[in-house]
């Protein structure tokens, strides 16, 4: 009971900064996502105002924000329309890996670290953040773009690459045999099989899950169920070693119909809050004291980052056929790094691979979170004027 007061104060004091620095990102023009994550080092260990009694509530409300964003990042989109993209910008996924990947394992062998380190550095440098870049497309107004689905489909590749990837890696650092770990993967492919099959073919039937067409809508209802359904989907994923981003977003691609517009406009306010509280979280899991130590690794490996991802994201607009704009706005999309990057660098830290590795990680995705959002929004002006000076020299 001494502890209620506690927690009311910080939260309050939280959500309140976090109201604060929203306006002034606002009023500068730019996503409140950098100015979230910074809060989120303040309020850390080690920073300037760190919390105690609401940390725990906090990091439960950042686990269901990113829930929150996948879920209506999928309502945006139906099945049909999610394979037709898989179909078309599977060799951009592929690519997307390879080239992601292949810093962050250079960076390991060249600092001595070995090939399991490896092999989790590649999986922090590859994965782009599906949390950060669907907020940041719906603060720009995106989300209707054209080259939108291309950055959807590479988001919902690297996904499903994770749910092969982190069974094997969590099977690398428990020192299993080849056969567990081939079960292990298996099994969380099935997941992703069967929960696709069900929104193919039978998305009315989850859509009458949680609103019934014939009767009057009721929000209170309809909200309960949509975020009921994600969470369970999102649980029985994590439980199977899948993320649980990847369950909650094919909820959102299930449901169909007059359900959609519904569970967007109940939906909105809910992400916008769990959304920024996820942001905070991330930054508090941050020591400000092991950033300057890491600082030069982790700039070379984002330098790396932006170039291989923007490169990504335009080649796989141009193959789509989208303008020279949209292809860039494409790259600069997919920068950001985020929740898969932390969750892989947790499981090495939590294993003991090598005590570097944890701030290395924390302070490149700290960088390419804050590099990300930044570069979304001014990829635009800046791609204008080094058209103009090209044209001015021709």
């Amino acid at each position: 009971m001494h502890s209620t007061p506690t927690t009311f104060l910080e939260l309050g004091g939280v959500l309140f900064s976090l109201g604060i620095l929203g306006h002034l990102a606002m009023r500068g023009g730019i996503s409140p996502i950098p100015l979230y994550l910074l809060g989120g080092l303040a309020f850390g260990h080690g920073g300037l105002l760190p919390l105690g009694a609401s940390e725990e509530f906090i990091e439960v409300g950042a686990e269901i924000g990113v829930v929150l964003l996948l879920l209506t990042l999928g309502l945006e989109y139906t099945a049909e329309e999610l394979l037709h993209g898989l179909r078309g910008n599977a060799p951009a996924g592929v690519l997307d890996l390879l080239l992601n990947a292949t810093p962050g394992v250079v960076a390991a062998f060249l600092l001595g670290w070995g090939p399991v380190a490896a092999v989790v550095l590649g999986g922090v440098t590859a994965i782009s953040s599906s949390g950060i870049i669907a907020k940041v497309l719906g603060d720009l107004g995106r989300l209707g773009n054209r080259e939108t689905p291309v950055v959807l489909s590479v988001l919902v590749l690297e996904d499903l690459a994770m749910a092969i990837y982190l069974p094997v890696l969590t099977a690398l650092l428990a020192h299993q045999t080849i056969s567990r770990g081939s079960v292990t993967v298996a099994v969380a492919l099935g997941l992703l099989v069967a929960v696709l099959f069900v929104a193919l073919r039978h998305s009315d039937k989850v859509s009458r899950l949680v609103f019934n067409p014939k009767a009057d809508r009721n929000d209170e209802i309809l909200l309960l169920r949509v975020l009921g359904l994600a969470l369970l989907v999102a649980g029985i994923a994590q439980r199977l070693q899948v993320s649980s981003a990847v369950g909650a977003f094919l909820v959102g691609i299930a449901l169909s119909g007059p359900v959609v517009e519904g569970a967007q406009e109940v939906l909105s306010p809910l992400r916008d809050l769990f959304a920024a509280v996820f942001f905070v979280f991330f930054g508090m899991q941050t020591d400000p004291a092991q950033i300057p130590s890491a600082l030069l690794a982790g700039s070379l490996l984002a330098l790396a980052g932006v170039a291989t991802k923007v490169f990504t994201g335009w080649w796989a607009a141009r193959r789509a056929g989208i303008g020279t704009m949209g292809r860039f706005r494409a790259g600069a999309a997919l920068v950001a790094r985020g929740e898969f990057s932390i969750v892989i660098a947790g499981l090495a830290v939590a294993a003991g691979i090598e005590p570097k590795l944890g701030p290395l990680a924390a302070c490149y995705v700290l960088l390419m979170a804050i590099i990300g959002p930044l570069a979304a929004r001014f990829v635009e002006p800046v791609t204008r004027a080094g058209r103009r000076r090209l044209a001015a020299r021709g």
